[in-house]
């Protein structure tokens, strides 16, 4: 029953908003990649893929990435100023590695875009 409680709090609902918008944002960004990959492949399929965005749907789509952004943004912010401690030595391990994959990450992307 003390479960429960807890996660009608409303730092609990923040946790879940901040998680939802992530994976939201995770599911979107391999979408954009290939419509701007598309852009510089075969543009004549881009621009008929963009005629597309002027419909409606697609703007309330829209709407609702920008709500994600700013949603996870303002999360993440949150967590920032909850963690504002000092570091362990394992814990600045932990966050230069992830940091270190990230860039490995992205300069693959890049080598295949190039």
């Amino acid at each position: 029953m003390k479960a429960v409680i807890n996660r009608a709090h409303p730092l609990w609902v923040a946790f879940i908003i901040h998680r939802l918008s992530g994976l939201a944002l995770a599911l979107f960004l391999p979408v954009h990649f290939w419509v701007m990959a598309m852009a510089l492949t075969n543009p004549a399929r881009f621009d008929a893929f963009a005629e597309v965005t002027s419909v409606s749907l697609v703007k309330v789509a829209e709407f609702g990435l920008v709500f994600l952004l700013a949603v996870h943004m303002f999360g993440g912010l949150r967590l920032m100023a909850m963690e504002f401690l000092p570091w362990s030595g394992p814990q600045k391990s932990l966050a230069a590695g992830a940091a270190a994959a990230s860039f490995f990450i992205a300069t693959l992307f890049f080598m295949q875009a190039i």
